[in-house]
């Protein structure tokens, strides 16, 4: 068996690094597109739909801006605890036995990269996804914000499940 197979322990690795890298591409790219393209020469909120627009909201805390802070050693503090989960999920990842738990720990892994990337460039996070029904909006999110929580909800199916799976 090559050491590169995707059935066994690097194989997983290489498959989560990549969907990691292609989570920190897109949501690079589309955060560029909102910056430079969409949203200039000032922001602005765009109605794409009835329930979705495009907006321009910098969240200088972490989900739903929880812990923001105007401090300018915040995005600091935020980067290097995102730095440490990333380091603990890199070696969660190495241990992979599974295609789906490679997946979502990519996911989670690409969109925390993502965030750290925009803290170190802006001093926040760029989100511009706004979902909203009636009067209600949702918290602007990114692609990154996307990668993580549809990974973690990956992993939190991936224990519920997963042992059964094993028995």
């Amino acid at each position: 068996m090559s050491s590169l197979s995707t059935s066994g322990s690097r194989g997983y690795t290489v498959f989560g690094l990549s969907v990691a890298a292609l989570v920190v591409v897109l949501d690079q790219l589309t955060k560029w597109w909102i910056l430079d393209v969409v949203m200039q020469p000032y922001p602005r909120v765009i109605e794409v739909t009835p329930f979705f627009n495009l907006v321009l909201a910098w969240n200088t805390g972490v989900s739903f801006g929880t812990f923001g802070s105007s401090h300018t050693w915040m995005p600091y503090v935020l980067a290097a605890v995102a730095f440490a989960i990333v380091v603990a999920l890199l070696l969660w990842l190495r241990q992979a036995d599974r295609r789906y738990l490679a997946l979502a720990l990519g996911m989670v892994i690409g969109g925390a990269i993502g965030n750290v990337i925009d803290r170190f460039l802006y001093g926040a996070v760029a989100d511009f996804l706004d979902f909203h029904i009636g009067g209600w909006h949702f918290w602007a999110f990114n692609v990154a914000d996307s990668g993580i929580s549809v990974g973690v909800a990956l992993l939190v199916l991936d224990g519920l499940f997963a042992g059964r799976e094993k028995s």
